[in-house]
C-alpha cells in the first residue's frame, strides 16, 4: 500500500451559487491533482468539476458510481487505485460526502484498510440548519429519514418531540417531494407549543430558515415541495 494515497471527501455546494461563496480555494487545488473519483452521480459530478475549473479534461478522469444501485460486493474494488498510489476523491450530490450519504460505506472500507481519509471543508446543511435554529448546539441528534409506515412514523415523531422538550435538539430530513406532508404530520402529531425550525434551500437566494411554534406554522404553511429541507425540533438555548 502506498502511504501517500489519500481518500479525499470533497464537499459540493448546496445550491446553484458561486463556489467561492462556500468552498475554499484549497479544495480546487486538491481536485486538480486527482484522476479517480467515487461519485453519487457521474453527470452531476462532471458538472461540478467543470464548475471548479473549466480547463479540467473531464474525459481523462475515471468515475465509479456509489449509490443505492451499487453492488455492495464491488465497493471494495473502488479503492483499488489507492494500492497503486493514486488518491481518490468522493463527491456526493450536494453538501458533505458520507453524511446522510452512501459515501460512508467506502470511507469505512478505507479506514479498515488503513488508508488516510481527508475530509475537506465545505457546507453541511445539517450544521447550517442547527446554527440558524437557535436551538441547543451542544446536545443534538441527527435522525436522518423517518419511518415510512404511518404508525411507526407517528411514534417516532412523538419520541423526537419528547427528546426535544428535554433539551436535545432533534434534526431530521425527508424526501423533498414529501416535505409538505411531513410538516402537516408534525402539526397534527405534536403539541402546538413545540418549536420547529425549518431550514430550506440553504445558501440559495430564496433560502428559508425560521423557527416558530407549530401553531404559528399552521397559520402560514410554507411551500416546501421539492425543496431540500432540514427539520429541527428543539428549545431555544
Amino acid at each position: 500500500m502506498n502511504s501517500k494515497a489519500k481518500l479525499y471527501l470533497i464537499p459540493v455546494p448546496l445550491a446553484d451559487i458561486e463556489h467561492s461563496q462556500c468552498l475554499p480555494e484549497y479544495n480546487k487545488a486538491v481536485i486538480l491533482t486527482l484522476k479517480y473519483f467515487i461519485v453519487e452521480n457521474v453527470r452531476s459530478a462532471r458538472r461540478f468539476l467543470k464548475a471548479v475549473d473549466r480547463t479540467i479534461d473531464i474525459d481523462s478522469l475515471n468515475f465509479v458510481e456509489l449509490n443505492k444501485h451499487s453492488n455492495p460486493k464491488l465497493i471494495t474494488s473502488y479503492l483499488d487505485p489507492m494500492k497503486e498510489g493514486h488518491s481518490i476523491g468522493i463527491i456526493s450530490e450536494a453538501g458533505c460526502p458520507a453524511v446522510a450519504d452512501p459515501g460512508s460505506d467506502v470511507v469505512a472500507i478505507a479506514q479498515r484498510k488503513g488508508f488516510e481519509v481527508c475530509p475537506l471543508i465545505g457546507p453541511s446543511s445539517i450544521l447550517l440548519a442547527l446554527m440558524g435554529s437557535g436551538f441547543n448546539g451542544q446536545g443534538f441528534s441527527f435522525n436522518g429519514y423517518l419511518p415510512i409506515q404511518d404508525s411507526d412514523r407517528s411514534k417516532t415523531l412523538k419520541d423526537l418531540e419528547a427528546k426535544a422538550l428535554r433539551g436535545q435538539t432533534q434534526i431530521f430530513i425527508e424526501t423533498p417531494y414529501r416535505n409538505d406532508k411531513l410538516l402537516q404530520e408534525l402539526i397534527k402529531q405534536c403539541k402546538s407549543s413545540t418549536l420547529l425550525c425549518i431550514a430550506s434551500n440553504l445558501t440559495a437566494p430564496d433560502c428559508l430558515i425560521q423557527t416558530k411554534t407549530l401553531s404559528q406554522w399552521a397559520k402560514n404553511l410554507p411551500n416546501l415541495h421539492k425543496r431540500p429541507t432540514i427539520f429541527l425540533l428543539g428549545q431555544y438555548s
